[in-house]
């Protein structure tokens, strides 16, 4: 493929990406008590006022990211709102109680009173990338620290104790591997050891193959199929849960795979990342008379129980995006790029709204706007603006290659 197409789509996509900031920077900032909206329709109007721990932490590390690795967002409009969603987190986020004073609550009043806390670990984790990626920016070594901190208790969570998180254990309750546990936490290692001393690598190592470890359980039918749910041991389990697929998932963990090989140079690994998780999802969950990613997938053929299985929703075309992007960068293969191609074409087709800015979130299988708003609870500033941070970086380095 041409280096004149390639232009094209990195001139699409950094354009795009002023877009996507500059809505965010004008519509979803509190200027009274801190933070973000995320629940902002279509033009920019702020529909509900609460506001989501792990979307507050996505903001603040989207914007450092930004602005510390991107000279034309090194703007101190971007740093100053970093810092405020920062302040906010720190005061508000983490709500102490009897088993543990590193919880943080799922979301908050927009003056920062807590509303509800879920029994996982996800809040925490978007809290530590985004006082890990502040600290980067300000030089705050305290923040630095507490990342660690709570990495180390989310660790413990994961792999020793689960009992802070607020379980209650029932006899029914089979535990399992849920991809999404180890995939967290090996983009976690990624971010608090990039560009750090060599202690907290190793500090990490072990955590960092663990995870890869447990991510490589979810291939299963003989290397056929990523199931998003095994045992403990890696074992498929019974009935739905056990024959759920989500193909943006596998995707993403394709791409965190390809980051982890970047870092430790495994070839045996990447190659399971491109042709386990990656390659396949395009054959499997891509649909073949309308276009686009089904959200939910059942690998023996039945209905999903998930009511938008057949929905196209935005952040799995993001991950497909970066993640054949990088696959083709890695390895310079035709097809992934046809791929990237055809992905890229339905996605900027169907999601981008060129009237008012931002993504549509939610689409019907057949491609049109089901849910117009532009964030809510689960949609914020993070999956869109990654996937065209790490796509332009991405055609930076082809282009140069080919320069």
């Amino acid at each position: 493929m041409s280096a004149v197409l390639l232009q094209q789509y990195r001139e699409k996509i950094r354009t795009e990406l002023d877009r996507v900031v500059s809505f965010w920077l004008t519509y979803s900032h509190d200027t009274k008590y801190g933070g973000f909206f995320t629940c902002i329709d279509k033009k920019g109007q702020v529909y509900d006022d609460l506001k989501y721990v792990w979307l507050q932490g996505r903001q603040v590390w989207m914007y450092c990211r930004l602005y510390r690795t991107m000279e034309r967002f090194h703007k101190q409009e971007i740093l100053q709102a970093a810092i405020a969603g920062g302040e906010f987190l720190r005061q508000f986020a983490r709500v102490p109680s009897d088993s543990s004073t590193w919880k943080c609550a799922f979301c908050l009043t927009k003056d920062g009173k807590p509303v509800k806390i879920q029994r996982s670990i996800f809040s925490e984790c978007f809290y530590i990338m985004a006082m890990d990626e502040l600290s980067r920016v300000t030089g705050d070594k305290d923040m630095q620290a507490e990342a660690e901190q709570m990495m180390d208790h989310i660790i413990h969570w994961v792999r020793v104790d689960p009992s802070e998180l607020g379980r209650t254990k029932l006899p029914g309750d089979e535990p399992m591997n849920s991809m999404a546990v180890p995939m967290m936490l090996l983009s976690l290692v990624q971010q608090l050891t990039e560009e750090r001393d060599q202690d907290l690598v190793e500090k990490y190592r072990e955590t960092g193959h663990w995870c890869v470890q447990k991510i490589l359980q979810h291939i299963q039918r003989g290397g056929m199929a990523i199931l998003e749910n095994v045992s403990l041991e890696g074992a498929e389990l019974n009935g739905c849960q056990g024959r759920l697929q989500n193909p943006g998932h596998a995707l993403e963990a394709g791409w965190f795979l390809l980051q982890f090989c970047g870092t430790h140079g495994d070839e045996s690994l990447q190659l399971a990342a491109i042709s386990k998780f990656i390659e396949p999802q395009f054959q499997r969950g891509w649909d073949k008379e309308h276009g686009g990613f089904f959200y939910f997938l059942d690998v023996d053929g039945h209905c999903p129980t998930q009511l938008e299985w057949s929905m196209k929703l935005w952040w799995p075309h993001c991950e497909a995006l970066i993640a054949l992007l990088m696959a083709y960068n890695n390895t310079k293969k035709p097809t992934l790029l046809d791929r990237f191609t055809e992905v890229y074409e339905y996605t900027f087709s169907h999601f981008s709204d060129p009237e008012n800015g931002e993504w549509f979130g939610y689409l019907t299988q057949e491609g049109k706007v089901a849910l117009d708003f532009k964030g809510g609870p689960f949609k914020g500033f993070f999956h869109v603006p990654r996937c065209l941070y790490m796509c332009e970086r991405i055609l930076d380095g082809l282009l140069g290659d080919k320069n």
